[in-house]
């Protein structure tokens, strides 16, 4: 069978984070805050415009291939914003013809109203965090819009823009695999080409956390987890929305260039509080995070001209293994060649064998090394295996 990535040259992103919220979400453990007070747009754009200088003086000559707007809530920006954000980074860089512009969004009727002004700044491309498509469960994770709303933004989505996508999370508390299903089936109706599906997971420092620790929260158990997981890759397939990655879904042709860009290992600036990047400079390849909170990082910014609190020479070994985290993702897999010259060794042809031998890993026809369908449930594992 032909690859469905004939394109594997990662590329070049510049990732832009907006760290603010109307509300916190009980299961987010990302970089959100939220503000009384009216946000300072005007203040905010200064500083990201020299971000972008500071990170163009490292990264020289790049062509952009794709830029995102994730974080927070970049929805809740001004397109007028967006636009002058998307201007800085033109300045310093080469924008390519066609390249991927997404941000993300929240469905509520009152975001979805800003979609015209979005693309008339450029973005060509919105990821909307649908997450549930009942309101019980919209409510208990936090959200702010209603399933109705949520449909209507997706359909002014698809009108707006040609490509969009959005977000649903399962193994919520009480799912069980037949709901699932009823309700996947009816989001992939209403898709754009691609989904992302994530399996909630309770992580450190977040009210759900609290809640688990207290007994007032019950997930579904591992064993359910894993029928859940059946369910999501059986739907999917079934509407021609393959797992090219282990929780995106897509139609040939409209995967998200900008997370492939990551997961192939690619080069790409982060800009925005708590934004990460990955440069690849005379030093080396560097690993780059900022600042977390919003004020203190415009502050260092305004001060330093940047807002980076990390800034790395990675390792060949810390290369090896993130090269081997990121790209075991995909269904595509690797090229174990192309660990070797970024490692410096092979990986261990016994623990290749090993895994083989227990049906996680697999040869795929174009040379490339691959997760199988049953090693992906428990890829974090094999990623280990692989490493050590």
């Amino acid at each position: 069978m032909a690859s469905r990535f004939p394109n594997t040259e990662p590329g070049f992103g510049v990732y832009v984070h907006w760290p603010f919220c109307l509300s916190k979400c009980p299961y987010c453990d990302f970089n959100s805050h939220v503000r009384a007070a009216p946000i300072d747009e005007s203040r905010y754009v200064a500083a990201f415009r020299a971000e972008i200088a500071h990170r163009a003086e490292l990264a020289p000559g790049r062509i952009v291939s794709s830029i995102f707007f994730g974080g927070g809530t970049p929805s809740l920006m001004k397109p007028e914003t967006v636009a002058a954000i998307l201007e800085a980074i033109g300045k310093h860089w080469t924008i390519a013809p066609g390249a991927e512009i997404t941000l993300e969004a929240n469905p509520t009727s009152v975001e979805a109203g800003r979609f015209k002004g979005y693309r008339a700044a450029g973005v060509n491309r919105v990821s909307l965090g649908v997450q549930a498509l009942n309101d019980a469960d919209l409510k208990a994770l936090g959200r702010m819009h209603t399933a109705a709303e949520a449909m209507v933004a997706v359909g002014v989505a698809s009108a707006i823009f040609d490509r969009f996508s959005f977000d649903l999370i399962y193994a919520r508390p009480d799912q069980t695999p037949e709901a699932w299903r009823r309700e996947l089936q009816e989001g992939v109706k209403r898709t754009g080409g691609h989904m992302s599906l994530y399996q909630l997971t309770i992580e450190p420092d977040t009210m759900f956390e609290r809640l688990v620790a207290a007994g007032k929260l019950k997930i579904p158990d591992p064993e359910i987890g894993r029928a859940l997981w059946d369910v999501t890759q059986e739907v999917t397939n079934a509407a021609g929305l393959f797992n090219y990655e282990i929780s995106n879904h897509a139609a040939p042709g409209q995967e998200s260039l900008h997370n492939l860009i990551y997961w192939r290992y690619g080069e790409y600036a982060g800009i925005g509080p708590g934004a990460h990047g990955r440069l690849v400079t005379p030093r080396g390849r560097l690993a780059q995070s900022t600042e977390k909170h919003p004020e203190m990082w415009l502050t260092v910014v305004e001060t330093d001209g940047h807002g980076l609190v990390e800034d790395d020479v990675l390792s060949r070994e810390e290369q090896g293994d993130e090269f081997l985290l990121m790209g075991l993702r995909l269904s595509e897999g690797i090229l174990p060649a192309r660990y070797e010259s970024i490692r410096g060794k092979p990986l261990d042809a016994q623990r290749i064998q090993s895994l083989k031998d227990d049906c996680m890993i697999e040869d795929a026809p174009d040379g490339k090394l691959r997760v199988t369908t049953e090693g992906f449930p428990v890829l974090d594992a094999v990623v280990a295996d692989l490493a050590s």
